[in-house]
Parts: structure tokens; C-alpha cells; sequence
């Protein structure tokens, strides 16, 4: 079995976070789940509007810190949903947001603060961490599914 593949890049500003998370979006297909790992303010709602943006969605993308679930019907990606699940007081609030509804219907998933939902999230396929670093941040994708592998090789990313 071939090890899963990585990529690591150094974010100096909010444009290059942006610009990560499109190429990511540009090597989603349906189903895809990403978890979104960092502290607040680290940059994951603007990654995810990246993601957003070359999937197709050309309005604002608000962080769904209150709402817990952002979902986004688009013509060509079809469902993405956005959830952060910072204030989630229990995983099984995730059956309220209907998370196995996206998940039996293919919605491509941005999950930030993950381990709040653990036991009834999917598998992630992409885990994309953010974490201060200087003046701007460092980014890591680690691949941890196969098709998460495949994503990164469509994106340009490394195999480990």
C-alpha cells in the first residue's frame, strides 16, 4: 500500500489563503470531506471561501460560527455545506443539522473544529490544518483517505 500524500505551504496573507483553498475546490468532487483544523482566527472560513469561490459561488460566504451548518446549493458542484461546530455542546446535535442528510446526498463537507462532532462525522478525506507562522500562516494538507490522496495529486500536491 502506497503512503498518503501531504502538502505543505507558508500563507503570507489572506489572498494566498484564499488561493489555497481554490485549488482545493478545483479537485472536490462530491462526497469529498475536509476537516478543518485551527485555532480562531486561523484562517479556515477563508480558506473555505476560497474552496467556495472556484466551485462556483459568487456571493459571500459568512462564517457559520452561529448558524453551526452554511450549506450552498451550487449548479455545477451541487451541496457544499460549512459547518463549525465551535459551539456544538454535543456530537448528537449533528442529527439536528441533518449531517446524515449531506452525507447520503454527496455534499462536498467543510468541517471546522471536528473533534465537537466525534462519532457521527464521515471519514475526512482531507485534513487541512492552519497555524500562525511569522507574519502569516503554514498550512498543511495531509491526505488520509484515497480519494483524499487523489485530491492532492489533481491539486499539485506531494505524495508523502
Amino acid at each position: 500500500m502506497s503512503s498518503l500524500g501531504s502538502f505543505t505551504k507558508f500563507l503570507p496573507d489572506e489572498a494566498a489563503t484564499v488561493a489555497a483553498g481554490s485549488a482545493i475546490g478545483r479537485a472536490l468532487n462530491a462526497g469529498c470531506v475536509v476537516f478543518l483544523i485551527g485555532e480562531l482566527g486561523a484562517g479556515k472560513t477563508t480558506f473555505t471561501r476560497g474552496a467556495l469561490r472556484a466551485l462556483g459561488h459568487a456571493g459571500s460566504a459568512k462564517s457559520p460560527t452561529y448558524t453551526l451548518c452554511e450549506p450552498y446549493d451550487l449548479a455545477e458542484a451541487g451541496q457544499i455545506c460549512h459547518l463549525d461546530l465551535y459551539r456544538l455542546s454535543n456530537p448528537e446535535e449533528l442529527e439536528f443539522l441533518g449531517i446524515r442528510d449531506y452525507i447520503a446526498s454527496g455534499a462536498i463537507l467543510f468541517i471546522e473544529w471536528p473533534s465537537k462532532g466525534e462519532g457521527w462525522l464521515p471519514v475526512p478525506d482531507l485534513q487541512v490544518a492552519l497555524h500562525e507562522s511569522g507574519d502569516g500562516r503554514q498550512l498543511t494538507i495531509n491526505a488520509l483517505t484515497t480519494q483524499g490522496d487523489d485530491l492532492l495529486v489533481r491539486m499539485g500536491g506531494h505524495r508523502a
